[in-house]
C-alpha cells in the first residue's frame, strides 16, 4: 500500500503518467480480490491452515463461497469497470489518495495494546508451560485464562515492548481483537 501510494505520488509529480479515479478503484477491487483468491487457495486448500467454517459438514462449499463473492466477484467487476473515466482532478485524486493511506496505516497499526484489558496470546507448539509463563512474566502482564493443552493463553494489558518480548519468547500470535479467537476457534491450525 504504501509502494503503491508512492509510485502514484512520483507518477502525479513527474506528469509522466495521469492517473484517473476509475484506474484507482480498478487496483483497489484487483488486489482485494487477488488477495483472497491467494487466501482461498494457498492458506484454505494447499496448506490447510484454515478453513472459513470448520465446523459445516461441508466446509469446502463455504470456501468456494468465499472465494466467489470476495475473490473472483472484485476481480470481474475491475474487468468489467468503465475506462473511460477522466483524470482525478487535483483535490480529488488527492482525498482518494490520503483516504487509502490512511486506512492502510489504521490497519497495519491495529488497536492499541495499552488501552485494552485483555489480550490474546498464542504460543509455539512444543513450548513448555513454564517458557510461556516465563514469557508472560517478562512482558510485564499477568495472566487471565489459558486453553486446556496450554498453547492459547488470555492476559492482562500488554505494552508494546512486551508485544516485541512475547514474540522474542516464543509467542506466534499476540492481539487485542476477538476476531483472532474467533478465527483461532474455526481453524484446523494446529500451534
Amino acid at each position: 500500500l504504501v509502494l503503491a501510494s508512492i509510485l502514484l505520488v512520483a507518477a502525479r509529480a513527474t506528469n509522466s503518467r495521469v492517473v484517473t479515479t476509475s484506474e484507482i478503484l480498478r487496483l483497489s477491487l484487483v488486489g482485494f480480490g487477488m488477495w483472497h483468491v491467494a487466501d482461498a487457495v494457498v492458506f484454505h486448500w494447499l496448506l490447510g491452515l484454515h478453513r472459513i467454517k470448520i465446523n459445516s459438514d461441508a466446509p469446502l462449499a463455504w470456501d468456494i463461497g468465499w472465494l466467489v463473492i470476495f475473490g473472483l466477484l472484485p476481480l470481474l467487476l475491475a474487468w468489467a469497470f468503465p475506462s473511460r473515466s477522466g483524470a482525478a482532478s487535483g483535490g480529488m485524486g488527492a482525498a482518494l489518495m490520503s483516504i487509502v493511506l490512511l486506512s492502510g496505516l489504521a490497519a497495519a497499526v491495529g488497536p492499541s495494546f495499552t488501552r485494552n484489558s485483555e489480550v490474546i496470546v498464542v504460543f509455539q507448539k512444543g513450548m513448555n508451560p513454564a517458557s510461556m509463563m516465563q514469557a508472560i512474566l517478562r512482558a510485564g502482564t499477568s495472566t487471565r485464562w489459558n486453553s486446556s493443552d496450554g498453547s492459547i493463553w488470555v492476559v492482562g494489558p500488554v505494552s508494546w515492548g512486551g508485544l516485541f518480548s512475547l514474540h522474542a519468547n516464543g509467542a506466534l500470535v499476540v492481539s487485542t481483537s476477538p476476531l483472532v479467537g474467533g478465527c483461532l476457534a474455526w481453524s484446523s491450525f494446529k500451534v
